[in-house]
């Protein structure tokens, strides 16, 4: 495979992972803004999905509409939904003959459904969940659809490649983040729905639930959210999938570049597989 189709693949693959990401931490996160209004603010999902610098974000941080306006439809965001959606589709133009026709009909459903001149004013006046939602569903159309119409050769590989070290940058990064307001001690005891609101944010919450019956406790929520082998959002389970996907792309051409990103994958999977809540 040319290297510019398989750079195609794995950013048309990584926009739409960061798309999802953005659009589930935005629909969790205004409804936590509407829980209390008054304490809440933006200034984490701003830090984890833009390039704002600390003032820029600070004037965001408590303008609910203003945030999802720029998270969403924002053409001068780099990381916002139009961007991210417009990026991965001229990614997936460039390679349409690498595609299955239902792939490319999905990026193009998506594309012209955000760049609606009606959202705007949407976002602005309705309900923004009916909005989320919708678009959260066509982003699960177009991984849905690349699952069952997709060839299981390079071209797969690529995207999940893609797909799963995007994954577990935003589940890191979303760490990172949430576990700084508490000074990284996983002993802090925090409001229910600090925590609550982080694992829904990443589709963690029932598993939680099913998992640790002693109620929330930051060194559960972060052993989770690195850890668990069963959660398909955790660093682990992604690493774990990076790992295989980019096993599959060995051939006799490319052993001896192979063979240093494989060890530092396989490095980096040992590392978090064979850690500890404490030790992270």
């Amino acid at each position: 495979m040319l290297s510019r189709v398989a750079n195609s693949l794995y950013w048309m693959s990584r926009y739409m992972e960061r798309t999802d990401g953005i659009l589930r931490m935005l629909r969790i996160n205004y409804a936590s803004s509407q829980d209390d209004v008054q304490a809440f603010s933006w200034r984490p999902v701003l830090k984890i999905f833009t390039f704002l610098n600390d003032d820029e974000a600070n004037a965001l941080a408590h303008n609910t509409r203003g945030v999802l306006q720029y998270m969403v439809i924002g053409k001068d965001n780099t990381n916002s939904v139009l961007n991210m959606v417009t990026l991965a589709r001229e990614n997936g133009r460039s390679v349409q003959d690498h595609i299955t026709k239902e792939m490319w009909q999905c990026l193009n459903d998506f594309y012209h459904a955000v760049r609606q001149e009606a959202l705007a004013e949407w976002l602005q006046k309705e309900d923004p969940v009916t909005i989320l939602d919708m678009l959260i569903k066509l982003g699960v159309l177009y991984v849905g659809t690349t699952d069952i119409t997709m060839a299981r050769g390079e071209g797969n590989s690529f995207i999940n490649i893609g797909k799963y070290l995007e994954r577990a940058i935003q589940s890191a990064d979303i760490l990172d983040v949430k576990f700084s307001n508490v000074n990284y001690d996983l002993d802090e005891t925090k409001d229910t729905t600090y925590w609550k609101y982080l694992l829904m944010s990443i589709s963690g919450y029932e598993l939680y639930l099913k998992t640790y019956r002693g109620g929330f406790e930051a060194k559960n929520v972060m052993g989770q959210v690195v850890l668990n082998e069963q959660f398909p959002r955790s660093v682990l389970y992604s690493i774990t999938r990076l790992d295989r996907y980019f096993g599959r792309l060995k051939n006799e051409r490319n052993t001896a570049d192979f063979n240093q990103i494989d060890f530092m994958i396989g490095k980096l999977k040992s590392k978090v597989k064979f850690s500890t809540p404490d030790a992270i």
